[in-house]
């Protein structure tokens, strides 16, 4: 059973939550994922009925890997039946259009065993959503974008997010992890595009953070990022695509969410609610200076919104976001 600890930390008085995502050996029932999941899985199953009608390519593995023998058995799960598998945090990868998952277990006499997890999600963008929610470590070369930490790594490819953790420590074991995932990569025979919108954020230059960068599908999943509202004020949902990265500007730490609507009439009416709910004392512009002394601010470029939050001063959000808006004009040559 792999299952997840959910670690919490509040940061700063507009409430930036951070959660971290690890496997440990026990089983934790969340009061906040049996929320998330009224508001997110019928969306989701929506995505995996759609699924039925593609073609899965079949992901073949090797009997043996670096001395662990896989043990002849791939476990199916559903999106009806993934909560017995990962119970408390399935609602994640429900969010981002889950399709099906299998385990594969590989075996070692005296040694721990390797369970290697293959997620297929709706889409490409979809699986490195779900990567980029919990990204922290180092890249370690796999797949199309990965990260190797505390055991376990993760990588995804094409429309597959792929984990691979032993239920132990010993010798070889990490190399044995990473070994095996080199052989999934390379059994997953298709690759995919990741977000387009990770190529419209402005980069290092303008002080982008390493691994902060979050493809978002849902407002409960932005808000375990960075908390906004408990209210979908910003109509999020799998017809929008958001993107979440932070910035540091003169020292503090800045938050800048690029979110693309079906149309720009939607994007309009996003603003609206975003305006009203959030920053009603505005006065009808489109920045505000906030309780903590900082500053918000949100544009509308087409089907585009563009929000700051946390800004030291106006000039730090101002150039962040023409630094966006020149991105979207070149993306759209």
């Amino acid at each position: 059973m792999n299952d997840f600890f959910c670690k919490l930390s509040l940061a700063e008085t507009i409430g930036e939550i951070c959660v971290h995502l690890r496997p440990i050996q026990i089983r934790m029932k969340s009061l906040f994922f049996s929320i998330a999941l009224l508001l997110l899985l019928g969306t989701a199953q929506g995505a995996g009925a759609e699924g039925k009608t593609r073609v899965t390519p079949k992901i073949v593995l090797p009997p043996e890997v670096a001395g662990w023998k896989w043990d002849g058995k791939v476990k199916t799960f559903t999106a009806k039946t993934v909560f017995d598998y990962i119970n408390g945090a399935a609602e994640l990868y429900l969010a981002y259009g889950f399709l099906g998952l299998k385990v594969w277990r590989f075996e070692k006499a005296g040694a721990p065993s390797i369970n290697l997890e293959v997620y297929e999600q709706a889409s490409s963008e979809d699986a490195y959503g779900v990567f980029s929610f919990e990204q922290q470590d180092e890249p370690a070369g796999i797949g199309q974008g990965s990260e190797f930490g505390g055991g376990l790594l993760r990588f995804w490819k094409g429309n597959y997010l792929v984990s691979v953790y032993a239920e132990g420590e010993g010798k070889g074991v990490e190399a044995a992890i990473l070994d095996i995932g080199k052989v999934a990569a390379q059994a997953i025979p298709i690759t995919g595009p990741e977000p387009r919108l990770i190529q419209l954020l402005p980069g290092k230059e303008f002080g982008q953070v390493d691994r902060s960068t979050r493809f978002l599908r849902s407002h409960v999943l932005l808000n375990q990022r960075f908390f906004i509202a408990h209210q979908n004020i910003l109509n999020l949902s799998r017809k929008t695509d958001a993107v979440l990265a932070v910035y540091l500007r003169g020292g503090k730490k800045v938050q800048l969410l690029l979110i693309r609507y079906p149309d720009a009439d939607e994007a309009r009416i996003s603003q609206e609610s975003f305006r009203k709910a959030y920053m009603p004392d505005a006065g009808g512009k489109d920045q505000v200076k906030t309780e903590d002394r900082k500053w918000t601010f949100i544009r509308q470029q087409n089907d585009y919104l563009l929000l700051v939050f946390s800004a030291p001063t106006e000039s730090d959000a101002e150039n962040l976001l023409k630094a966006t808006e020149e991105k979207l004009v070149m993306g759209r040559r």
